[in-house]
């Protein structure tokens, strides 16, 4: 029995997995490399073909319908098996033993990384890995130049046509202090425009990290950002700094859990800023994956799921 049209085609539910996962359609369209209208014109004739309402739009995001829930439930069992499936197929006739050039953004490599290469290694033990770590600028550099099979990049659009790529989580930054910083004393949210004003300590041109912060405060410094208080080569060295009262920073959520442990380190939360990004896949457009890199996308994207 042939398949009815309500399934033939798979890329529309993706996005709905990738809208719920992301708690926001512009999040997702950006997450897939289309517009937001292109994602809401998916939805809707999405939506249409079903017969049912998916989404309930609201200004914090979108969120799923009752319906909309059963559907992201069996959409993303179905998403997950035709990913399996195309990377079986890419892996029939090939050898387990491989070579994987491996390109990853500093955050990527030295806190989420290493589980994601774990993991490979106990379903494919043979694979020769070799890393390259470098800001998210750099990777995408070392793609184009054809020095590495796969890249993992922070925040960074990807260039359509030449590179592809694929999202497999998304980071949250936050601004950090030292706890004896003035703002760790407030008892309200800093506002937007009061960061913006702020020189802090950043990572060096070319982050990801950097770039995504510094995109989403133009916003609310009428596109005239004051220049970095100090400008460091790596996020541990942006830690340190804050850390011995140099300023504040903006940096990954995911690199300061010891330090927000042991109390060297404050969280100061910020009003009407969206500080989250995407952590994506990239790879060569006219290349086919091969199997190792298949299963490490993989791998990276069931570490990072909600």
């Amino acid at each position: 029995m042939a398949l009815s049209r309500r399934v033939s085609d798979l890329a529309p539910l993706e996005l709905l997995v990738t809208v719920v996962e992301l708690g926001s359609l512009s999040r997702a369209a950006t997450a897939h490399g289309i517009s937001q209208p292109s994602a809401s014109v998916a939805i809707a004739r999405l939506e249409r073909r079903l017969g049912v309402t998916l989404l309930r739009r609201r200004s914090t995001g979108s969120v799923p319908t009752d319906d909309g829930e059963l559907v992201v439930a069996w959409a993303r069992e179905l998403v997950t098996a035709a990913r399996a499936l195309d990377t079986s197929l890419e892996a029939l006739g090939e050898q387990r033993s491989q070579r994987l050039r491996l390109a990853a953004s500093y955050t990527i490599a030295e806190y989420v990384l290493q589980g994601w290469l774990t993991a490979l290694r106990r379903t494919a033990p043979s694979v020769e890995i070799h890393l390259a770590v470098h800001n998210s600028a750099t990777v995408i550099d070392q793609m184009l130049a054809g020095r590495a099979d796969l890249g993992f990049v922070e925040g960074l659009e990807v260039r359509g046509g030449v590179l592809a790529s694929r999202p497999v989580g998304c980071d949250e930054l936050v601004v950090i202090t030292h706890p004896g910083h003035p703002w760790t004393r407030r008892d309200r949210p800093l506002a937007a425009r009061v960061l913006a004003a702020e020189r802090l300590v950043t990572r060096e041109s070319g982050s990801g990290t950097r770039e995504v912060a510094e995109q989403r405060l133009a916003a609310h410094s009428h596109g005239r950002l004051p220049p970095p208080l100090l400008e460091l080569g790596s996020t541990t060295a942006v830690k340190a700094a804050v850390v011995d009262g140099a300023g504040p920073a903006i940096i990954s959520r995911l690199t300061i859990q010891q330090e927000l442990a042991d109390g060297r380190l404050r969280v100061v939360p910020v009003a009407d800023l969206d500080l989250h990004r995407v952590f994506r896949a990239v790879w060569p457009a006219n290349s086919r994956l091969i199997p190792a890199a298949a299963e490490l996308i993989r791998n990276a994207a069931q570490d990072m799921a909600p």
